[in-house]
């Protein structure tokens, strides 16, 4: 059998399973949230066109508007200004093969429960390489927090207070070592950004955006379900939607995983 009729195969006999890593896209999933003088990214919205009712009898439709950032989404390196002048640097026209890979799942749930503001570092990546084996080229690094199982919540969700927001996310020597020395896809996270809530404070500031775009990486945000992988071994399908000149976008992540 081929390869693919091997995948085939396996995945009609469950033998290996696909895991939902995508929250459900409504008008309650909060919303990334800037300063008050920057500019905001429009909530998920619908509208009903019809309802097999007078507007069509047939048939059911919506009109949805909502920022490329919204829900599960993906960062395509033309999102941040590093990345701004790269070739094929927006989700239209970046190489299709970027958008599915090897994942390596970084646990770092226990740390974020007792620090909001925990932050990744190279020391951990390389305690969990020692465990693990090396993070593979070309692979995608999840960060586990367990953070979206307050998504029911918005509040503490986004976990504001005067300071700003407060969830987990990577230091500066991590994203270099993932991007430079590793030299990995892309990198994901539970949270509503790629980077921690506080990482302006960092130098540079926001380093997963920085430098993931800036080398022409790519970013995934709001994902779900990643206690459901194992720390290697499974391979995820993030494909955006091809918006001309898109920074970004809505999508469905799947993972697919061996079944012990």
């Amino acid at each position: 059998m081929s390869i693919l009729a091997n995948l085939a195969h396996a995945l009609a006999e469950r033998s290996v399973r696909v895991v939902d890593l995508t929250h459900t896209l409504s008008p309650n999933f909060p919303a990334i949230v800037l300063q008050t003088e920057l500019g905001q990214a429009a909530p998920f919205r619908t509208e009903e066109i019809s309802r097999y009712d007078e507007r069509g009898s047939g048939w059911y439709w919506n009109n949805f508007t909502c920022s490329e950032h919204t829900g599960t989404h993906f960062d395509a390196p033309v999102h941040w200004i590093s990345g701004r002048y790269l070739p094929n640097n927006a989700t239209d026209s970046i190489p299709v093969e970027d958008m599915m890979g090897p994942a390596c799942v970084i646990d770092c749930s226990k740390e974020s429960v007792l620090d909001a503001d925990f932050l990744l570092t190279k020391d951990f990546l390389l305690r969990w390489e020692s465990e693990h084996g090396q993070i593979p080229e070309r692979s995608w690094v999840l960060m586990r927090t367990d953070w979206s199982k307050k998504v029911s919540d918005p509040v503490a969700y986004q976990n504001f207070d005067e300071e700003g927001q407060h969830t987990p996310g990577p230091s500066v020597d991590a994203m270099q070592f993932l991007v430079f020395e590793r030299k990995v896809l892309g990198f994901g996270t539970e949270t509503i950004g790629t980077d921690a809530g506080q990482a302006f404070h960092l130098r540079p500031p926001h380093p997963a955006h920085d430098l993931l775009h800036g080398a022409g990486r790519y970013g995934l945000q709001c994902l779900n379900n990643l206690d459901q992988l194992p720390p290697t071994g499974a391979f995820i399908f993030c494909a955006p939607l091809k918006i001309e000149q898109g920074s970004g976008s809505p999508l469905r992540v799947l993972g697919l995983v061996e079944s012990r």
